[in-house]
C-alpha cells in the first residue's frame, strides 16, 4: 500500500492538531543533528577536546533516557497537551541558554535541560499522533517517522547555515522554531481526555517484563550505539567545514526520511518485518566498518549511505515498540526508549575514548559489532517478536488479530485528540 495514496488512509490527510504536533516534532528532531556540523567549531570556540564536545550528546540522551520514566507519569496527570507545552517550553529556554554558554560545562548542562524538554515532548507527541491520525496506527507511525526523517535532515542543514556565522546561532534558531511550535500546539490542539488509569513511575520498567518488548529494547540498544557512533563521532573524522558537513548530513537525513517512509513499508510487505530488520542491521554493520577503514571520500559516501539503513531500522523498531506487547502504547514506548537512549548517551562518550585507547578505526569496529549484536538479538528472539508478522498480514489485507489489537490499544491508550 502506498502511504501517500489519496484514500482515507493517506498520511497526508490529517487534522490540524496532527500537523501542528508533527511540525513541532520535526523541530524537536532537528535538535538531535543540529550540532553535528558545528561540533568542530564548538570545540575550537570553547577550546575543548572532541571527547568533551561529544558530551553534548551524552548529557542530552542520558537525561532523555531517565526522563522516559517520568513522561507517562506526568502526561497521565496533567494531560497530553500540557505535557507537550511543558516540553516545548523547556526546549525554548534551554536551547536559548545553550547559545549563551561560555564554557563546555555550561553548554553540556543546558543540553541536559534541553534533553528533558525533548523527552517530555517527543514521547507524548508519538502518543498524540497515534491517537489522532487518520488511517490508523500504521499511517501514524509513518507520519511520525516522516517528522523524524525531516528533522534529522534539516537539523544539520540549519546547523551549517547558521553555524557558519557562529556556533551559537543554531541554538538561538532552534529556540525560535520551538517557540513557533509552542504557539501552533496552543492554537490547534485541544486538551485530551486523561486515561482512566494514571501511569506510575515504574510502569515502563514493568512493561519490559514482556519478552517481546524487552527483546526489541535490547536489540534497539545495540543498534542505537551504532547509530550515534555515526552521528556524533563521524564529524570529527570527516573534519569538514560547517557547510560541507551540513551537506553530508543533510543527504544522510534525506535518505533516512525516504527509507523510513517509502522504502521500509514496501520491504516489510514483501519480506516481513523481522527479516527486513535483521538484514538492514547487517548491512549497516558492513557500511560502518567500511566507513572506519576507507579514505575520506569513502567515509563521506558511507556516512550518507548509513541513512538508508537507519531509516529502515527506525520504522521497524517503532512498530515493534508500539505493537509487540499488550502494554498501552505510551507505557511500552517509554520502557523501550528508556533502554535504547542509554546507548545514545554512551556512544558519543565512548567513541573518542576508544580512539584514544587504540586508533581512529576501532570506534567504527565497535559500532559495526553492536549492529551485528542487534541482529543476533532479532534472530534469537524472533519468536517473541510476533506482532510485526500480524501487522505484515494486515498490510496485505487485514487480519482479525491485527484489528483486535489495534482496537485494544486505542482503548487502553486514552489518546483521543480534538482538533479545532
Amino acid at each position: 500500500m502506498d502511504p501517500f495514496d489519496a484514500g482515507a488512509g493517506s498520511i497526508l490527510r490529517q487534522p490540524k492538531a496532527v500537523w501542528a504536533t508533527a511540525g513541532a516534532s520535526v523541530v524537536a528532531f532537528m535538535g538531535i543533528g543540529l550540532v553535528d556540523p558545528i561540533l568542530p567549531s564548538i570545540a575550537k570556540g570553547l577550546q575543548a577536546t572532541p571527547g568533551q564536545v561529544s558530551l553534548l550528546f551524552t548529557s542530552y540522551f542520558l537525561i532523555t533516557a531517565l526522563a522516559m520514566l517520568v513522561t507517562g507519569f506526568v502526561s497521565s496527570r496533567v494531560g497530553g497537551r500540557r505535557t507537550l507545552l511543558l516540553g516545548l517550553a523547556l526546549v525554548v529556554v534551554f536551547a536559548g541558554l545553550a547559545g549563551t554558554s561560555g564554557s563546555v560545562a555550561q553548554l553540556v548542562g543546558f543540553r541536559a535541560g534541553w534533553g528533558l524538554g525533548n523527552a517530555l515532548f517527543v514521547s507524548t507527541a508519538l502518543a498524540v499522533i497515534v491517537g489522532a491520525a487518520a488511517g490508523g496506527s500504521a499511517a501514524a507511525i509513518l507520519l511520525y517517522e516522516s517528522a523524524l526523517g525531516l528533522g534529522m535532515a534539516c537539523g544539520p542543514l540549519l546547523g551549517a547555515l547558521l553555524g557558519n556565522v557562529s556556533w551559537r546561532y543554531p541554538f538561538f534558531g532552534t529556540a525560535t522554531l520551538m517557540a513557533i511550535g509552542f504557539l501552533c500546539i496552543t492554537a490547534f490542539l485541544k486538551e485530551q481526555p486523561r486515561p482512566a488509569r494514571k501511569t506510575s513511575l515504574l510502569d515502563p520498567i514493568k512493561a519490559l517484563g514482556h519478552g517481546g518488548l524487552a527483546s526489541a529494547a535490547v536489540s534497539a540498544f545495540f543498534y542505537n550505539y551504532t547509530f550515534f557512533t555515526v552521528l556524533a563521532f563521524t564529524p570529527f573524522v570527516l573534519n569538514m567545514t560547517p557547510y560541507k558537513s551540513g551537506a553530508v548530513f543533510f543527504a544522510w537525513g534525506v535518505l533516512l526520511a525516504v527509507f523510513s517512509v517509502i522504502v521500509a513499508p514496501r520491504m516489510q510487505e514483501r519480506f516481513g518485518s523481522l527479516k527486513v530488520l535483521g538484514g538492514s542491521l547487517v548491512l549497516l554493520a558492513a557500511d560502518v566498518a567500511v566507513l572506519g577503514y576507507g579514505g575520506h571520500t569513502t567515509a563521506v559516501v558511507c556516512t550518507v549511505l548509513s541513512g538508508a539503513f537507519i531509516g529502515v531500522n527506525n520504522t521497524v523498531y517503532t512498530e515493534l515498540a508500539l505493537g509487540v506487547s499488550d502494554a498501552p502504547r505510551p507505557v511500552a514506548s517509554a520502557g523501550y526508549n528508556f533502554v535504547r537512549w542509554f546507548a545514545a548517551a554512551a556512544a558519543p562518550c565512548l567513541a573518542p575514548k576508544i580512539e584514544e585507547w587504540s586508533d581512529i578505526h576501532m570506534p567504527f569496529v565497535a559500532g559495526a559489532a553492536t549492529a551485528l549484536l542487534g541482529a543476533v538479538v532479532v534472530l534469537v528472539r524472533r519468536r517473541a517478536l510476533t506482532l510485526p508478522q500480524a501487522l505484515d498480514s494486515a498490510r496485505a489485507g487485514g487480519t482479525p488479530m491485527a484489528e483486535e489489537l489495534q482496537t485494544r490499544h486505542a482503548t487502553e491508550d486514552g489518546v483521543t485528540v480534538f482538533a479545532k
